[in-house]
Parts: C-alpha cells; sequence; structure tokens
C-alpha cells in the first residue's frame, strides 16, 4: 500500500572519528551510511592542537575505551583526519548520493568547511558556551543544527541570541537534545526535554542520541523528534573512543528503517476511517436484524429485534428509532431489518 509521508524525519549518519584516521575507512563508511537509507553522513574537523590543550584531561568513558596512558591530545591526533581530506569525501558524497556533513570544532576548520556547500552547520555540544566560535558560523551564514548535550535551558538560549545577532534567526536552527554521555544510561536520556527546547521557537527539533541500541532514537521519532542523529562504526571492535557505543551498519539500516516507519505511523494526527480499515465497518460493525421471524405489519420491539453483524444495514446507534415502527415486509430471522 502506498502511503503519503509528511513527516520526513533527517537521519544523520555520524562517522565522526570512527574512520580512525583512515581515509579509504572514511569513504567506506560513506557508501554504508548511504546503503543503510540514511539522509546524511557526517565527520568532525579539527585541528586537534587547535581545539585541545596538552593538560585537558580524557572523558572517563575515553579512558575506559582507549586507555588513560596517553592525553587527550594525543588520541586526537591519531584519530582526525586532515583538513584536506573534508573537500574529496564531500565530493564522493555528492556522487554516492548522500548529504555531507561535519562538525568543526575550530576556527580554522570553520574556514576549511566553508566552501564545501553544506546544507548545514553542525555545532557540537562542546562549542555551545563558546562565543567567538558561535559568532563566527552565524557570519558564515546559513543553516545551523544546534546540539544541547550537557547544557541548561538558560545557556540553549544564551547560544541562540548569540546566532541571532550575527545573522542567523531561529526559524534556521534546529535544536538537538543530547547527552553527551557514551553510552548514555536510559535514566538520564529525558526525552521529554525536547519539549522545553521547542518551547525556545526553534526551526526544528530533534535528537542526538549516545544510548546503545536504537529503541530510543525511534522514542524520539514518535516523540516528535525531526532530525535523529547516530553515531556509527564499520566494526564496533575497532580500537578508538567512540566505536563501542556506535551501531553498526545493519544495525543502522534498521534504525532507519524503524523510523521511516514510525513517520509513516505519526499521521495526520486527524481522527478518521483510514481507506486500508474502510472495508472492516462491514464486517466488524452491527446492524438491526431480525431475531425472530417477523410478518409485515408486526410491531418491531425488543422481542423480535437484535444487533448482529455485518454493519451494512441500518445502526444500532438508530434502535429507538426503530422501536415501535411497523414492519414493512415479512423478514426472516437474521435478515437486515429495512425501514
Amino acid at each position: 500500500m502506498n502511503c503519503n509521508n509528511s513527516n520526513h524525519v533527517i537521519i544523520i549518519a555520524e562517522a565522526g572519528v570512527n574512520h580512525n584516521g583512515d581515509y579509504d575507512r572514511a569513504v567506506a563508511m560513506i557508501h554504508a551510511a548511504k546503503a543503510a537509507g540514511a539522509d546524511y553522513v557526517k565527520f568532525q574537523t579539527a585541528v586537534p592542537e587547535l581545539v585541545i590543550s596538552s593538560v585537558a584531561p580524557k572523558a572517563e568513558y575515553q579512558k575506559e575505551t582507549t586507555g588513560a596512558e596517553e592525553s587527550q591530545l594525543e588520541m586526537c591526533r591519531k584519530i582526525h583526519l586532515r583538513l584536506e581530506d573534508y573537500a574529496p569525501l564531500a565530493e564522493i558524497c555528492r556522487e554516492v548520493g548522500i548529504g555531507f556533513m561535519s562538525t568543526p570544532f575550530d576556527l580554522v576548520s570553520i574556514d576549511c568547511l566553508a566552501p564545501l556547500g553544506m546544507d548545514y552547520w553542525k555545532i557540537p555540544s562542546g562549542e555551545i558556551t563558546n562565543l567567538p566560535y558561535l559568532r563566527k558560523i552565524a557570519r558564515k551564514g546559513g543553516k545551523v543544527i544546534l546540539s544541547t548535550g550537557m547544557s541548561e535551558l538558560c545557556e540553549v538560549e544564551a547560544a541562540l541570541e548569540v546566532l541571532e545577532d550575527n545573522g542567523i534567526g531561529r526559524a534556521d536552527v534546529a535544536l538537538l537534545h543530547c547527552n553527551t554521555q557514551y553510552p548514555t544510561p536510559m535514566c538520564d536520556v529525558n526525552l521529554r526535554a525536547m519539549e522545553q527546547l521547542a518551547a525556545l521557537h526553534p526551526g526544528a527539533v530533534g535528537y542526538s542520541d549516545h544510548t546503545v541500541g536504537i529503541e530510543v532514537p525511534v522514542a524520539a521519532v514518535a516523540m516528535g523528534a525531526r532530525i535523529i542523529e547516530k553515531h556509527f562504526t564499520l566494526d564496533r571492535n575497532l580500537p578508538g573512543p567512540d566505536h563501542k557505543a556506535s551501531l553498526e551498519p545493519a544495525e543502522l539500516a534498521s534504525m532507519v528503517s524503524a523510523i521511516r516507519n514510525i513517520e509513516l505511523a505519526i499521521g495526520s494526527g486527524e481522527k478518521h476511517v483510514s481507506d486500508s480499515e474502510r472495508p472492516n465497518i462491514v464486517v466488524a460493525r452491527k446492524s438491526i436484524v431480525a431475531a425472530t421471524d417477523i410478518r409485515k405489519g408486526d410491531l418491531l420491539t425488543e422481542n423480535n429485534i437484535t444487533v448482529k453483524r455485518p454493519g451494512n444495514g441500518i445502526s444500532p446507534m438508530k434502535l429507538d428509532a426503530v422501536l415501535g415502527t411497523a414492519a414493512i415486509r415479512d423478514f426472516l430471522a437474521d435478515e437486515l431489518i429495512e425501514l
């Protein structure tokens, strides 16, 4: 059956740094994201020395996945691509037929990505309080997807105001609810926070997911998320900080399929009989029928009429109007009553 879908959700397959700095693996991830049905594949662009100081600690989940011996800076140097790699990756995305995005983590990376024709700037949760960064993004122009992990509502509002003051209105900003713990405990997901984000009147509200599995992003769509971002990897056993909390390609495809089904299931919000169920009215509803044989002229009473399937006769809702009238002809038991 063909169904009209007016609830299309943008699905971003977050490659991030799960290529581990390997260009060929990044290319393979583009093809995997396309095969899974995602709308966009997204990378992360950074000059590590401009993002991380030499004394910045790793997050606890990074220590668990990559060890505590090396610094955050040393780890990131290993897993980022070169700035010159992103233009050819964007071109491959165009050839393959999937949208290209990459999150810049520093001002130089913003300039690197600006000429690549991205549909959206993706601002990560960690930059939501970075005034120079927000100003530079806004002055570049375009549409923005802003993740809000680790943020109080007032901080989200402040970031929106910076973007507005520098040229990007709220209608061009999508807010993604997010929790940045990898993986996120279910009790900390708090999908209902999307309702508060919607009250800030952005262009759209969505969800960036770091839980294990696919049920939470699917639930987010059912609750109104218009954008879903989810990390994926070619192999969860690869070394690196984010692989363990990422989907493998088959799981990504399952998530996309589930979301596409929920898009259709959300519907219009208007309660009405659907085309698919209309034939069931005759089968499942009841009509007023003769309970016994009835002779023409007999009064119709609760003793000689009843209600039974099928539902293509007089509705039982009209029973009071039928009772006390005279039969217009002979009726056999179980025959539909006519007036």
